[in-house]
């Protein structure tokens, strides 16, 4: 009997020409939307109810996984292309501009035509990314993808948010922000140790490991498809993008700000987001690097795992401070990063595996409180009305922390090393932390309205 080689048909892919792979991707995408599309014809035949709320949490989570996921192939496509640091970090940042633009410039999509609407594209656009990444060869090509990644998470993000918050019939904007946070922790989460098992285990990580995403996107896009949402609650100026159209107002770069009395809070909780996406950042994007000097084993799966673990015990954390008041989560937060660039220093010196978990430890409570506490001064000073343009501006900050402070530990790394970069990072966030935790500790009390 003939021997059949299983992995024959994906060595054939990866040996042909990028134009030919490109077809045959794009035909294979068509294909598997229509098959998701006929396979779940049978159920929809039965008139089973497709509820909006966990399947607004469950796009949210297969829009951001996609976001995180090439943090532990990093080490690959440095191996695989001849990479510096700060190659590293300019293609890391490339997603976050891309981020940064969409909530920048298309933040107001939301409230123009309704979150479903825009979760959709978001969606569609992430799923295409995902694929289009598996075909990229060079690092121009590769940036250009984690442009559009950025892109798709800015849109997924404002509006799977804004989506949970108006669909929480409970009217408890504690619980929505909690909710928003921990299923973006989540789903940032799964991405890295998803990618990381694809980069130890699988054969061509580089193009593989982007197939599990891209089918649990057209899996998404198909629900979201299916759901029916009161349009009431779906919100935005028109029912869908072909009426009354988009306009130039609608795209121009905006940032909207609370009234005067809140603004003081409000810029303390976008200096969360700015302080635990600028710690999570270095991990995410550095961490294979760094860990070589810290632990005692390798490889896209560890790193993927200890990137996964922070986010996954910031979901953990986020759940159990719930009902935490606002003040002490976010004053806890902030000193929780300082702890953490702490104990980063010393195992800098170190070299400790136990010092190293505390540090993981450490960042992600740090990471889940100041989501967290951002998220809740997000809710209690805007109204529906300002909701989305005040989350987009919270953003823009976080998303700020991720790129200034890593441009330059990439920078600082390919003059005076990587050691020496780490030491600046830690010593700025460390002081920064602490200095916003004193400032949080003097605050006054926000009250907590309903929705």
């Amino acid at each position: 009997m003939p021997q059949v080689d299983p992995l024959g048909h994906l060595k054939f892919i990866v040996c042909l020409p990028i134009l030919h792979r490109w077809q045959l991707f794009c035909a294979l995408a068509q294909a598997l939307a229509h098959a998701a599309v006929a396979g779940f014809g049978s159920v929809s035949a039965m008139q089973v109810r497709w509820t909006p709320y966990p399947w607004v949490c469950f796009s949210m989570c297969v829009g951001v996984m996609g976001t995180a996921l090439a943090s532990p192939l990093y080490p690959l496509y440095q191996s695989a292309w001849g990479l510096q640091p700060s190659h590293i970090t300019q293609v890391f940042v490339a997603y976050m501009l891309g981020a940064l633009a969409s909530l920048l410039f298309l933040g107001r999509l939301t409230d123009r035509f309704g979150f479903l609407a825009v979760l959709r594209l978001g969606l569609l656009l992430m799923t295409l990314a995902m694929f289009a990444s598996a075909l990229a060869w060079n690092i121009p090509g590769f940036a250009l993808c984690r442009v559009l990644i950025g892109v798709a998470s800015g849109l997924i993000t404002t509006s799977a948010s804004v989506g949970m918050t108006r669909l929480n019939h409970r009217g408890d904007l504690q619980r929505a922000a909690a909710t928003t946070s921990l299923t973006i922790a989540f789903g940032f989460g799964l991405g890295p140790v998803m990618g990381g098992i694809m980069g130890q285990w699988a054969p061509w990580p580089l193009h593989t490991a982007y197939l599990p995403s891209g089918l649990l996107g057209l899996l998404a896009v198909y629900a979201l498809y299916r759901i029916q949402i009161d349009p009431a609650l779906a919100g935005g100026q028109a029912s869908n993008l072909a009426q009354p159209g988009l306009r130039l107002a609608d795209v121009l770069p905006t940032i909207t700000l609370p009234k005067r009395h809140y603004s003081y809070h409000f810029a303390l909780g976008c200096m969360a987001a700015f302080s635990a996406f600028g710690m999570f950042s270095l991990f995410a994007s550095l961490a294979p690097s760094f860990m070589a000097q810290m632990l005692p084993w390798h490889g896209p799966a560890v790193s993927g795992l200890s990137i996964g673990m922070i986010l996954f015990l910031s979901a953990l954390v986020q759940l159990i401070a719930r009902p935490w008041p606002t003040k002490t989560v976010i004053v806890a937060g902030f000193a929780l990063l300082a702890l953490s660039n702490a104990l980063l220093l010393l195992n800098l010196l170190a070299s400790s595996t136990a010092v190293f978990a505390l540090c993981v430890l450490a960042t992600a409570a740090g990471h889940a409180l100041c989501n967290l506490g951002g998220m809740s001064v997000v809710n209690k000073v805007s109204t529906p009305a300002s909701r989305t343009g005040l989350l987009s501006t919270y953003l823009v900050v976080g998303y700020l922390g991720t790129i200034l402070p890593i441009l330059g530990v990439g920078w600082l790394s390919d003059i005076l090393g990587l050691t020496q970069a780490l030491v600046g990072f830690c010593l700025g966030l460390g002081l920064l932390a602490v200095t916003l935790a004193a400032l949080c500790a003097r605050a006054r009390t926000l009250r907590t309205p309903k929705v």
